[in-house]
This record gives C-alpha cells, sequence and structure tokens, in this order.
C-alpha cells in the first residue's frame, strides 16, 4: 500500500465526522436588566443623536398638528367604554363606506387601544399612540353559529370593543343577544369590519379565522380615525361617544 492510500484511509473518517451536522444545546444562559431611562443617556451616540434631531423636530411639528376636540375624556375598558364604542362605531361606518352597503357589525380588541384620548385638543400625534401600529381594516363575512361562539368569548373575557351587537353578560355567559336588533341565524352569513391583526385569529378570536369570505381594503386603522376626526372637525362637531348599553353585564 502506498503512502497517498495510507494517509486517505487514516483521514477519511476525521474528514466524514467534520462534516457531520451537529445539534447545539444551550446549557446555560445569563441575562441583564437594563433600564431604558436617563442613566442610559451617558451611552448614546451623540453624532446620531445630533444627525436624528432635525428630523425629531419636523416630526414634532406635524405629530403636534391639532385635528379635533374631544367632547370628553374617553377610555378604553370592558365591558363597555367610550373609547371602544367610538372605534368600533367609526370602523362600522368605513366599512360600510368602503363596500356601498351596510356592514352588520365590527370588532375592536380593547388591547388594541394602547392610550387615552384626554378631553379637550386631539392631536396627530395622539391618534399615532391610540393606533401604533400599521394594521388594516379588513372585511370579514362569518356565519351566525361561528359569531354565536365568538360572542359567547366575549362574555367569558368580559367584553370587547363591539358595534351593531347589543349583548349581555350573564355568568360568564353571552345571552339577549341580537344583531342590530334581531337574533343570531346561524345560518345567515354577516359581514364585520375589523383590524387584519383579529382577523387572522389573534387575542383568542380564533372563529374570526374562520371566516367565508375576506376582503381586504387597504385602509391603514389610524388613517380612518384621523380622517374621521379631520371630517367631524369640518363639520364643527366635537368627538364623542356615548355608553348606550351594547354590553350589559347582569
Amino acid at each position: 500500500m502506498n503512502f497517498k492510500k495510507l494517509f486517505l484511509i487514516a483521514f477519511l473518517p476525521v474528514l466524514l465526522a467534520s462534516c457531520s451536522t451537529k445539534t447545539w444545546t444551550v446549557t446555560h444562559a445569563t441575562s441583564v436588566k437594563i433600564p431604558i431611562d436617563n442613566t442610559t443617556d451617558a451611552l448614546a451616540d451623540r453624532d446620531y443623536i445630533n444627525h436624528l434631531q432635525p428630523l425629531k423636530q419636523q416630526l414634532g411639528v406635524k405629530m403636534n398638528v391639532v385635528i379635533g376636540q374631544a367632547a370628553e375624556t374617553m377610555k378604553g375598558h370592558a365591558p363597555e367604554s367610550l373609547l371602544s364604542n367610538f372605534s368600533a362605531d367609526v370602523y362600522r361606518l368605513a366599512g360600510t363606506d368602503f363596500l356601498s352597503q351596510p356592514v352588520d357589525i365590527s370588532i375592536v380588541n380593547l388591547g388594541g387601544l394602547r392610550t387615552v384620548i384626554p378631553e379637550g385638543n386631539i392631536t396627530v400625534g395622539k391618534v399615532f399612540e391610540l393606533m401604533p401600529f400599521e394594521n388594516e381594516l379588513v372585511i370579514l363575512w362569518l356565519k351566525g353559529e361561528k359569531l354565536q361562539e365568538l360572542i359567547q368569548f366575549f362574555a367569558r373575557v368580559g367584553g370587547e370593543g363591539i358595534s351593531g351587537i347589543r349583548m349581555e353578560i350573564s355568568n360568564g355567559n353571552a345571552v339577549n343577544v341580537t344583531i342590530n336588533g334581531n337574533a343570531i341565524v346561524p345560518e345567515k352569513m354577516y359581514s364585520i369590519a375589523t383590524s387584519d391583526y383579529l382577523a387572522g385569529g389573534n387575542d383568542k378570536m380564533v372563529q374570526l379565522a374562520q371566516y367565508v369570505k375576506r376582503q381586504n381594503t387597504g385602509i391603514k386603522l389610524r388613517d380612518i380615525l384621523l380622517n374621521y376626526i379631520k371630517s367631524e372637525t369640518a363639520k364643527g362637531n366635537k368627538i364623542q361617544a356615548k355608553l348606550d348599553g351594547r354590553t350589559k353585564v347582569n
């Protein structure tokens, strides 16, 4: 056996071992909590901050533009709130305008309303705070039997933002449920204006992902709110909502 063959025989196991897939396992990990406050200012890149400052000033001017007046402070909470009623009603109107026909109901997740609208001036920045995500309005068509399941879920969690639905919660169950004054028909198809986030079945609203049909509008929820507030302001109206008993707890 010559030297080259002997070398290959000796080296081949090493070569094969180096080509095999290795499995890595984390055996230990540590983390350090770094507070994001004024104590971290010293770590900031001053050149980068100076570069961003003009952009920050320009953005600040745009965000501080007043586009309307809130008649009273609107907060979002269960089972029913001024802010969730307002948002759901506006989304339902937007869906109706998009389809050029009435949308049956709209649904807003309370967790998606990220701030309070205080009484007085409403700025562009405040609407961005309320809706900081890039979510868009979608219209779904859902069978009544699935809608009933969804409303029972709302009852179990204490309520969500709704428009077009009236319901009572008794011992964690939805009772006396109506859609625009009528009882739900299990086989009927209902149109729902909501966010693309909820349309994916998120926030445990799995029934929304079981739609029969979906229509994407391409309209951002934030823009819907901005345009509505501007439109009402142009009419001389203040922005307001009311508690109308659409969700009651017995």
